[in-house]
C-alpha cells in the first residue's frame, strides 16, 4: 500500500466499488480495500438483484430519494455496458380487503416519490393478468426489475481499474485514526501489519462499518448509533407448484421486512423469501421454515405446500437501528465526532443495489473533493 494517498475506500461491497469507481473519475487518487479475496462477497453477493423503485420507503427518506435516482442511472449503466437486466415490473398484492387502504397509501407514496407509472388492479383485473393469484387488489409497477449483480459488480470494477485506482484484496482494515495531515488507516494483509496515511476515507465496510467509526473513539451509543445484522432466508419453488406469470410478487409488507415474496431470477429460478430475523448473523436455511413460508405464499398463492419448497440460500443485512424505528441510510461525517477525513456509511441494506450509483454520487458530493 502506498506511504499517501486521496481517498482510500474500505470496502468492495457494490456501493464500495460504486464509490470507488465515481472518486475515481472524479479524478482522485483512489485505494479500495477489501478484506475478502474479491469483491461482493457479503451483503452484496446474498441479494436477490431487484431493482427497486420506492415504492416502500419513505418520500423523505435517503433510501427513497437514492433508490429513485439509483434506479434511472442503473438502467442506463446496465444498458450501456449489456449488464444482464430485464425490466419486468412488480406487482404488490393487498391481499385481504382490510389492506386495499393500505396498498392505495402504498401508492400515493410511490407517486410522490417518483416511483413510475403506477395502477391499482381490482381483483378482477388481477385474475384476468394473473389466475393463479388470489388477492383483493394489486398494485402494478412497471418500472421495477432484475439485474444480475455479479456482472455488475464486475463492470464497476473495470471502470474504477480503469480510471486509476488500485485494489488491496485479502486487506483488512484493523482501525482508522484521525491525524492533523488526514487519517491514518491500520492494515493487515496476510498477516503482515502495515499503515497508510490518506488525505480521506471512506468507510463503506458493511457489517463492520460501525467497528471502524468506534475504532476513531466515537461513542456509538452516544451517538445513538448501532447497527444490528438481520438475516433473511429464501427458499426455491420447486417446478410442480403453482407459479405467476410475473417476475416479482409481492404481498404488503410486513413487519421488519417486505414480506415473503417470490422473486424469478434471470436464469428463472423462483426464489420464496425472505424472512427477517433480527439480531442473527447465520447463513442457515434451516428446512423446518418451510412450513412458515409456504404458508405465508399460499395466502395469495393458494396451493403452495412445504414440500414445494427447498432451502436455498441467506444473506445478511447490516440494519441500521433508530429509537424512532425508522430506517434509512446514513452517512456520518466524521468531522462532527472530532474525526475530520473520514465518511462512514451505515445502514446500507436494500435498496442498496438499486441505489449504488447514487450514493456515490452522493458520497463523493458530501466528502468535498479539492
Amino acid at each position: 500500500m502506498s506511504a499517501k494517498l486521496d481517498v482510500l475506500v474500505v470496502g468492495a461491497g457494490v456501493v464500495g466499488l460504486a464509490c470507488a469507481r465515481e472518486l475515481s473519475l472524479r479524478g482522485q487518487r483512489v485505494w479500495l480495500t477489501e478484506r475478502h479475496a474479491r469483491f461482493g462477497q457479503e451483503t452484496s453477493s446474498r441479494n436477490s438483484g431487484v431493482v427497486h423503485t420506492g415504492l416502500h420507503y419513505a418520500p423523505d427518506s435517503w433510501m427513497g430519494r437514492s433508490c429513485v435516482e439509483g434506479r434511472a442511472l442503473l438502467y442506463d449503466y446496465c444498458a450501456r455496458r449489456e449488464i444482464p437486466h430485464l425490466r419486468c415490473g412488480k406487482l404488490v398484492l393487498a391481499v385481504e380487503s382490510e389492506e386495499v387502504e393500505a396498498l392505495d397509501a402504498m401508492a400515493r407514496r410511490g407517486r410522490a416519490l417518483g416511483a413510475g407509472e403506477l395502477a391499482l388492479w381490482g381483483a378482477a383485473t388481477l385474475q384476468r393478468h394473473e389466475p393463479t393469484l388470489r388477492a383483493a387488489a394489486a398494485l402494478h409497477s412497471p418500472e421495477s426489475g432484475l439485474v444480475d449483480a455479479q456482472a455488475l459488480m464486475s463492470a464497476l470494477m473495470v471502470d474504477l481499474r480503469q480510471a486509476g485506482a488500485e485494489v488491496a484484496f485479502g486487506t483488512r482494515v484493523l482501525r482508522l485514526e484521525a491525524e492533523a495531515r488526514g487519517v491514518r488507516v491500520v492494515a493487515e494483509t496476510h498477516g503482515e501489519v502495515s499503515e497508510v496515511l490518506a488525505r480521506r476515507v471512506l468507510n463503506a465496510a458493511g457489517h463492520g462499518a460501525l467497528a471502524l467509526l468506534e475504532s476513531m473513539g466515537v461513542d456509538v451509543d452516544a451517538a445513538a448509533l448501532r447497527v444490528t445484522p438481520v438475516a433473511g432466508r429464501y427458499f426455491k419453488l420447486d417446478a410442480s407448484a403453482p407459479r405467476p406469470k410475473s417476475a416479482l410478487v409481492y404481498p404488503l409488507p410486513s413487519a421488519g421486512g417486505l414480506g415473503v415474496h417470490l422473486t424469478r431470477d434471470l436464469a428463472g429460478v423462483l426464489h420464496v423469501g425472505p424472512d427477517a430475523e433480527a439480531d442473527c448473523d447465520s447463513l442457515e436455511v434451516p428446512e423446518h421454515l418451510a412450513d412458515s413460508f409456504a404458508q405465508a405464499v399460499a395466502r395469495y398463492l393458494p396451493g403452495v405446500r412445504p414440500e414445494h419448497l427447498s432451502p436455498d440460500y441467506a444473506g445478511l443485512r447490516p440494519r441500521l437501528r433508530r429509537s424512532d424505528g425508522r430506517r434509512d441510510f446514513e452517512l456520518v461525517d466524521g468531522a462532527a465526532h472530532g474525526c475530520p477525513g473520514s465518511w462512514h456509511l451505515l445502514g446500507i441494506e436494500s435498496p442498496g443495489l438499486t441505489s449504488s450509483l447514487a450514493l456515490a454520487r452522493h458520497v463523493a458530493d458530501a466528502m468535498s473533493l479539492d
